[in-house]
């Protein structure tokens, strides 16, 4: 986190020697995955239509029915983390109302920066300082799905703060929420609208999530997404963290030491791999949006509502709604990015006056030139730079 953690080191105090029993961990997490269930289905509203029209009432033709090609519509946020037990919000219900209806839609993606678990034993050691480990009931799980989340996020650096137990309480109640998880090892979520599947592949750059940082296993994960859905999107936590953070780099970026991915060759290569949409967060900014080979790639959707677990300050403030629809074939066919800002606490409301979208214009056109994607005053998104 930045601002209220500016110098956290996102669980990473111990992170040298996290990551050499990573491998140990991950098999275990890859079990858990694999009786849990790899790929969760969750059934939305149809978005195929027909009309029919009737010729005059003199003749005897037959109604003529066209029916409309299938698209599938989902609406996408970055970092949400409702609290820190014991600091909960009163009313954890009431967070997502000033939101609620900006982010209806057939499916809704959010990164889950923490975890669903009474577990009471951290990654965190007891003389931490610099450690931070998120967890929430698991009872939140239904507030999320009340909200219109039916995907939520787990290849980020906070999935494992309480450890197996905590991957596996969080697991549990989304699947009770009907939430459908994805980014654990080898996990892909797959939803569907309609007559249409939708595949979601998250990745971090962890042993402990679906590792970015192994560019052959993403590749084969996005393939096997490929193979069981019409569309693919592919989520990715990386990138350096704060404020000065905002630009993509175009190189490998770290954070307190970390790897964190090269964001900007990890989004094309998964285009390249098959997929149709590309979205991120994790330094919890805004990035720019840019279109490759005729898709989009939003680099950072920055944070969204929370509960006094993010810094509210300057450009940390500016968050955003990203509303796409797709074609069966993963082709774009509209989009939209609605402007959000957050209060001080966390609390994400509308914001009329578009300047999350002003801001990402201007780090897009810096950074993409004329691949940038481009926000009208309107919220749409052009299909060209």
């Amino acid at each position: 986190m930045v601002g209220r953690h500016a110098s956290k080191t996102p669980g990473r105090v111990s992170w040298r020697l996290r990551t050499a029993l990573g491998g140990l961990v991950a098999l275990v997490l890859a079990a858990l995955v694999v009786g849990l269930g790899v790929a969760n289905e969750v059934t939305t509203t149809t978005s195929s239509t027909s009309s029919t029209s009737s010729t005059s009432p003199t003749t005897t033709s037959a109604p003529v029915t066209t029916t409309l090609a299938p698209t599938v519509t989902l609406s996408a946020v970055g970092d949400t983390e409702l609290g820190n037990t014991p600091q909960l919000p009163s009313n954890p219900n009431a967070l997502f109302n000033p939101v609620r209806a900006a982010l209806a839609a057939p499916i809704v993606f959010g990164n889950l920066e923490g975890t669903l678990t009474d577990a009471t034993t951290s990654k965190c050691g007891a003389k931490s300082k610099q450690c931070y480990a998120f967890r929430v009931p698991p009872s939140y799980a239904k507030v999320y799905a009340d909200a219109g989340f039916t995907v939520l996020n787990a290849a980020n650096n906070h999935s494992d703060d309480f450890g197996v137990a905590g991957i596996t309480a969080t697991t549990t109640a989304l699947r009770a929420a009907g939430i459908t998880q994805a980014g654990l090892p080898g996990e892909i979520g797959v939803v569907r609208e309609g007559t249409l599947k939708v595949a979601f592949v998250d990745f971090a750059p962890y042993v402990l999530t679906n590792d970015m940082l192994n560019l052959s296993s993403a590749r084969q994960l996005i393939l096997r997404a490929k193979s069981m859905a019409n569309v693919v999107v592919v989520y990715m936590h990386a990138g350096a963290e704060g404020s000065g953070a905002d630009h993509v780099t175009r190189a490998t970026e770290y954070y307190v030491g970390e790897n964190r991915g090269d964001p900007y060759a990890f989004a094309h290569a998964a285009i390249d791999d098959g997929a149709d949409l590309v979205i991120a967060s994790g330094p919890h900014v805004l990035r720019g949006m840019e279109w490759y080979r005729g898709h989009l790639i939003d680099y950072s959707l920055g944070n969204f509502t929370n509960y006094e677990d993010f810094s509210t300050s300057g450009d940390l403030t500016l968050s955003g709604i990203l509303r796409v629809t797709l074609s069966a074939t993963g082709s774009f066919v509209t989009g939209r990015f609605i402007s959000v800002v957050l209060h001080a606490g966390g609390q994400a409301f509308v914001d009329p006056t578009g300047a999350a979208a002003a801001f990402v214009n201007q780090l897009s056109k810096g950074d993409f030139a004329s691949s940038a994607a481009v926000i009208a005053p309107g919220g749409a998104i052009s299909k060209v730079g």
